[in-house]
């Protein structure tokens, strides 16, 4: 199914290491590189305490990657730095943003599915209406 959502992963990592990421983690994605954290700052996604980076969640889903034969890499930045999810319309509205608790804290991926398919459906309703008025 085309969603025709585009996806941007942003970064604060220096680019050698956002290059080694895209092509370890093979996303397809473009990467933005905000050494500066501005974009973080903006949505609110500043330090992470000790107890984010290190609770329950956060070896529940290193145990995950292990079982799966995946090892931990070591961090090359900040591991303080919070992380998250924005999603963010045509029109620049913001209709999802979520500030990561620690490294495993993501959405639920329905709620994203159900958030993209709203929006296409508004879309479609308002070129529709726009259609019987024209």
């Amino acid at each position: 199914m085309e969603s025709g959502v585009e996806v941007l992963v942003v970064t604060f990592e220096d680019t050698e290491q956002a290059l080694n990421y895209q092509h370890e983690a093979k996303v397809e994605w473009p990467i933005v590189v905000d050494r500066n954290r501005e974009l973080y700052g903006y949505f609110g996604m500043h330090k992470a305490g000790f107890w984010d980076l290190w609770g329950l969640s956060t070896w529940r889903a290193y145990f995950r990657e292990i079982l799966k034969g995946n090892l931990p890499k070591a961090a090359h930045d900040d591991i303080h730095q919070r992380g998250g999810d924005v999603l963010i319309d045509p029109e620049g509205m913001v209709r999802l943003h979520h500030i990561a608790r620690g490294p495993a804290d993501r959405p639920d991926i329905d709620e994203v599915i159900r958030i993209v398919e709203r929006e296409q459906k508004s879309d479609q309703e308002n070129d529709n209406y726009h259609s019987l008025k024209n």
